[in-house]
């Protein structure tokens, strides 16, 4: 698996960070990469610069808000039937990160938060899968978080999205074992993308955008069913994970008020 390269990808929240990234790495292996989100013009750019670069594949400019369900079905759909059947690869990666913090929650923000990561990560993968596993072929990849290990101070609904796609990724691993149809989940740390630009928020072992791509297309050429990084970071992660909640909490809850 270590030569994959998909012919046919379709990427969500494709304009920025690893979304953006992704499609260059995918296009510049000779895909047909249908990159979709909600900015047209940052999508064009994209398109532009890589024809541009005059690489082997091509952006498919797709402009879709995942929180609308049918249009993200019928944009699957779209892309399926331009590449004459079922898609080679297709990757949930559309996100927000947005403070949920439990003193002054705001309903409205939590509803926005679990939509996008995880109604609209869901949708993007189910919509996808029944021609994949008609055809007997294709991966689908769910980007989560190592947020998913462990809920953290103030970022309540975050955590819940992350770990419900964990949770979504691992059943569907059950169901398709022994089938040629992967499922996959990757779980960055912090990479330094427009969101995290925005943040004021204390980011170790921040990896550069770059290293990041290259960790992850690593690990879906190999088809990792988990891939996690920073090693140091996602260590730290998995071992606060296995703490008891009577530990953890009052653990996490003096980190909140520092």
């Amino acid at each position: 698996m270590a030569s994959f390269q998909p012919r046919s990808v379709f990427i969500t929240g494709a304009s920025s960070g690893l979304g953006r990234g992704l499609a260059f790495h995918y296009a510049r292996g000779g895909a047909t990469v249908h990159a979709a989100a909600r900015r047209q013009p940052e999508l064009e750019a994209l398109a532009a610069e890589v024809a541009r670069q005059a690489m082997p594949g091509q952006i498919v400019p797709v402009a879709l808000d995942v929180t609308d369900a049918e249009a993200q079905a019928r944009a699957i759909a779209a892309a399926e039937e331009q590449s004459g059947g079922a898609l080679d690869l297709v990757v949930a990666n559309a996100g927000v990160g947005e403070p949920t913090s439990a003193p002054t929650i705001d309903w409205r923000r939590v509803k926005r938060v679990l939509d996008v990561n995880v109604s609209g990560a869901c949708v993007t993968l189910a919509a996808a899968l029944p021609a994949m596993v008609a055809r007997g072929a294709g991966t689908v990849v769910a980007i989560s978080s190592l947020a998913a290990f462990r809920g953290l101070p103030g970022m309540a609904a975050y955590c819940a999205s992350k770990i419900a796609l964990h949770a979504f990724m691992e059943s569907l691993r059950v169901d398709l074992r022994g089938s040629k149809v992967r499922a996959l989940t990757v779980y960055p740390g912090f990479v330094k993308t427009e969101m995290t630009a925005k943040s004021r928020s204390y980011m170790p072992f921040l990896m550069e955008l770059d290293d990041a791509i290259a960790v992850i297309a690593k690990g879906v050429a190999k088809g990792d069913p988990e891939i996690l990084f920073p090693f140091p970071l996602s260590a730290a992660v998995r071992a606060l994970g296995a703490l008891p909640r009577a530990l953890y909490e009052p653990l996490a809850a003096r980190g909140r008020e520092r």
